[in-house]
């Protein structure tokens, strides 16, 4: 029987694996064991974690042929929180790509995946997958999870990178991920709206950086190009910025520009940095 819970994506879920698992009885196809006894854990997890007992339980609830269900899930509860992670990847992405992000900004578009990404999943089901993954002995495979989901978030973007960025932008938006995950399963605010504020925060600490290092960047080429022409015997001099802009303007105040420019508009280009 289904453990009746007050999550009622998990409920709901582990209603729907126990009237497929009683059509399963004497069938026990591969292609939907595995749908039928994930589904029926999640009746199971947010009591007893993803654990032997949610196993046990599960293939209780389904129907499934003990034997196939241990060649399914070898694990036990373990396999089946890998299994609902992934899960929550691809319905992400399935719902990503039938929303219009027509004029949205790159920042908005990872804003509105990531929080795909968590309003797929129950809350109660990740903290449970949230505490098996903090253990020592399963940290790596949840840092490949987390991974994991970065990559989805950027394959629905449509990120073809193949270069150094490639890992880069996986490796910042892993950070960004994981860090929200773990504030939205401490948020109370209704709608998770502390959860949605905390995660354009970050996305636009992570927008600085990035522009900051281009800026380092440009610099560092400046730097390079300008020690390639002096390799080459070329004199390089830095310009006068005052003396040329004084050389501008007096020109300008000597044209017929001045006479139909608005007021003020010298003073506003000064003023401009």
């Amino acid at each position: 029987m289904c453990r009746l819970v007050a999550h009622s994506k998990a409920a709901r879920a582990c209603l729907r694996a126990e009237r497929k698992g009683q059509k399963m009885q004497g069938e026990n196809s591969t292609e939907r064991a595995n749908d039928v006894i994930l589904y029926a854990s999640l009746g199971h997890a947010p009591f007893d974690g993803w654990s032997a007992l949610t196993f046990q339980g599960a293939l209780a609830v389904s129907g499934v042929a003990a034997g196939l269900g241990a060649a399914l899930f070898p694990r036990g509860g373990i396999d089946l929180a890998v299994a609902y992670h992934l899960r929550g990847d691809a319905a992400m992405r399935e719902t990503y790509d039938r929303i219009d992000k027509a004029g949205l900004r790159i920042r908005d578009r990872i804003a509105l995946a990531v929080r795909l990404r968590l309003q797929v999943a129950d809350k109660e089901l990740v903290r449970r997958g949230s505490a098996l993954f903090g253990l020592p002995n399963h940290a790596l495979e949840g840092s490949r999870l987390i991974w994991g989901s970065a990559d989805a978030i950027w394959a629905a973007l449509g990120d073809s990178s193949r270069d150094l960025n490639w890992y880069t932008k996986r490796a910042t938006l892993s950070a960004v991920y994981a860090a929200t995950v773990l504030f939205w399963l401490g948020d109370t605010s209704e709608g998770d709206a502390d959860t949605w504020a905390f995660l354009d925060r970050r996305i636009d600490n992570v927008m600085q950086i990035e522009k900051a290092k281009a800026e380092a960047s440009r610099i560092k080429e400046e730097a390079q190009i300008v020690d390639f022409f002096k390799q080459q015997g070329l004199q390089v001099t830095t310009p006068d910025l005052d003396a040329f802009r004084k050389s501008v303007q007096d020109t300008y105040a000597k044209s017929d520009y001045a006479k139909v420019w608005p007021a003020g508009m010298l003073e506003r280009i000064n003023n401009t940095r």
